[in-house]
């Protein structure tokens, strides 16, 4: 997989675009997207399906629905995994990577994960029985104005607000916040981790450095994924160790992830350890 935008404007040029134009997305583009698909990987293991649709074109297309969240899109891509440690963090991680690449191209997209009808994107996809189907986005060219839904439910999650260091990044242990200064070569990637989506705009990562290591942590939401037979935020997780990741290699910082560094600290309720980045 090769990141080769600028991770800083792209992370910040990225928005969830709910209304879209009709306009068709250039077939070299739609190359482009194809190849990088398959080019992606993530440093958890599982492996990620991807599936493009064209509603114009696709078949059983007829009734898919986004509950008026989504307007005017006609492309869709969405992703698969099977029940298996780690899954959904893959899917974050690779996700999140194209969703950066489609908006270098220009391209608006829109984590969906909760407010998408499942069965008939399903149906539509060819999904199989047995895969978890937790996300897709629409892809195309952002509308000029945002149509009311739009306005009222980044009114309402805060969209373009995110929590500051003291509330997401610690040193040593959950009791101390962790500065830039503190972070020292760390602090571009943790700002590119602060500035990442999540679900409802959550932001359930917390990040705890010793000894030059960070240790990733979900602070879990309680009944936050009740709807769901698998832990949606866990997706967030992965996002968080995309922009952690592709910030360290632009400036080609090494480090790798593992989930066997759980340091032995006290932790804050509803708080549990995920992974670590190691510092090589």
């Amino acid at each position: 997989m090769n990141i080769n935008f600028p991770v800083e404007e792209t992370v910040k040029k990225r928005y969830s675009v709910r209304n879209y134009q009709d306009q068709a997305i250039e077939s070299d583009k739609l190359k482009a997207i194809e190849v990088f698909i398959a080019s992606l990987e993530n440093p958890f293991g599982p492996n990620i399906k991807f599936h493009t649709l064209d509603i114009k074109t696709g078949p059983n297309t007829q009734k898919l629905g986004t509950y008026g969240v989504i307007k005017g899109a006609s492309h869709y891509i969405g992703t698969t995994i099977t029940p298996e440690p780690l899954a959904l963090e893959a899917l974050g991680y690779e996700f999140e990577a194209l969703v950066l690449y489609l908006a270098d191209l220009g391209l608006g997209t829109c984590w969906l994960g909760g407010t998408f009808d499942r069965q008939s994107f399903s149906n539509a996809m060819q999904i199989e029985a047995g895969e978890i189907f937790p996300i897709i986005t629409p892809v195309g060219y952002a509308a000029d104005h945002k149509h009311f839904k739009e306005k009222a439910m980044r009114k309402l999650i805060k969209a373009d607000q995110r929590k500051e260091w003291p509330q997401l990044f610690f040193n040593n242990d959950f009791q101390s916040p962790l500065t830039a200064a503190a972070a020292g070569d760390l602090a571009f990637a943790l700002e590119m981790v602060r500035l990442g989506p999540s679900a409802s705009n959550k932001q359930p990562w917390r990040i705890v450095l010793i000894n030059g290591n960070c240790h990733f942590y979900e602070a879990k939401e309680p009944g936050y994924s009740k709807a769901f037979s698998y832990d949606i935020q866990r997706v967030d997780l992965g996002i968080a160790a995309a922009h952690f990741d592709f910030a360290m290699k632009e400036r080609k910082i090494d480090g790798h992830f593992i989930t066997s560094a759980q340091p032995l600290i006290d932790l804050p309720k509803h708080m549990e350890y995920v992974f670590s980045w190691i510092r090589a």
